[in-house]
């Protein structure tokens, strides 16, 4: 874990893909991505919202996986494949949403999970805000029909200092990530499968005024395409430095997008514009 005074400048990559029920093939995209990211230098790779598996939720719930509570016990297929991958790779992963099962077979938890390069488990932080939308063009989600909300907001260290975790639809929830800066948070990710509609109007727009309200990075890796039935995804996978300017994106396809998160970026940003100094409790 470093200490604010060893955090370092750190290559990173957002994967972005196109996940569909078909988990073996999601899990193989996965691992072709994170190689190519460890191949241009990133040490760090960061994996969109349900990269496993994204379908009926029929389907979903043979897939379910518990997360050991030791974190070096062995888990299942899914779990044990991404943590060989962060092995043999020497990267971290932070897999944006992990299908945990709970103790009601019928729901689970959308989980962000932090594996480090030796494979064990650094952080799990259960989704908290949960996708109940209408949309014009017809689209009805309801998440929270078979997922259940964590309550606690999470943190876990990595070489440039440390990250504050959040899934896809927390994004619409400034005080969440303004509580995550309080808890020392220099960069915040934020996985996601925003969809097309949702994605057009909103994705860009929203992750810029994360970053500048919290004067942090924004890390965005965002699932892409037609996943099933009637489901399409956005894209546009970003890194977002702390001035709000984009300094990676993927546009279209399944891709990688790279950059460096500098601690030292994120000081001069806050000591110039002092405005997180400045908030009022009102």
């Amino acid at each position: 874990m470093p200490m604010a005074d060893e955090a370092k400048p750190t290559r990173v990559a957002v994967v972005q893909l196109c996940a569909t029920p078909e988990v073996n093939d999601n899990l193989a995209t996965v691992e072709r991505l994170v190689k190519e990211a460890c191949h241009q230098g990133a040490t760090v790779a960061f994996i969109p919202e349900a990269f496993a598996f994204l379908g009926p939720e029929k389907i979903k719930s043979t897939i379910l996986e518990s997360l050991p509570e030791d974190p070096d016990a062995t888990g299942g297929p899914i779990l044990e494949r991404c943590r060989r991958l962060a092995r043999e790779q020497g990267c971290d992963l932070v897999l944006g949403g992990f299908h945990e099962s709970s103790d009601d077979p019928a729901m689970s938890y959308n989980t962000c999970l932090h594996l480090s390069a030796d494979g064990g488990i650094r952080a799990r932080y259960r989704k908290i805000h949960l996708f109940d939308v209408s949309l014009s063009d017809g689209t009805q989600l309801r998440e929270s029909s078979r997922t259940l909300a964590g309550n606690e907001l999470v943190t876990t260290e990595l070489p440039f200092g440390t990250l504050g975790l959040s899934v896809c639809y927390d994004l619409r929830f400034p005080y969440l990530y303004q509580s995550l800066v309080d808890q020392g948070a220099i960069a915040l990710t934020v996985p996601s499968a925003f969809t097309a509609t949702t994605g057009a109007a909103h994705w860009h727009v929203m992750l810029r005024a994360r970053a500048i309200e919290c004067q942090s990075y924004v890390i965005a890796p965002a699932q892409h395409g037609h996943n099933w039935g009637k489901r399409y995804s956005y894209g546009h996978s970003l890194i977002i430095d702390p001035w709000g300017e984009i300094i990676a994106e993927c546009h279209d396809g399944d891709g990688v997008g790279i950059a460096e998160i500098d601690p030292a970026r994120v000081l001069q940003v806050r000591a110039d514009l002092p405005s997180l100094r400045h908030r009022l409790s009102i």
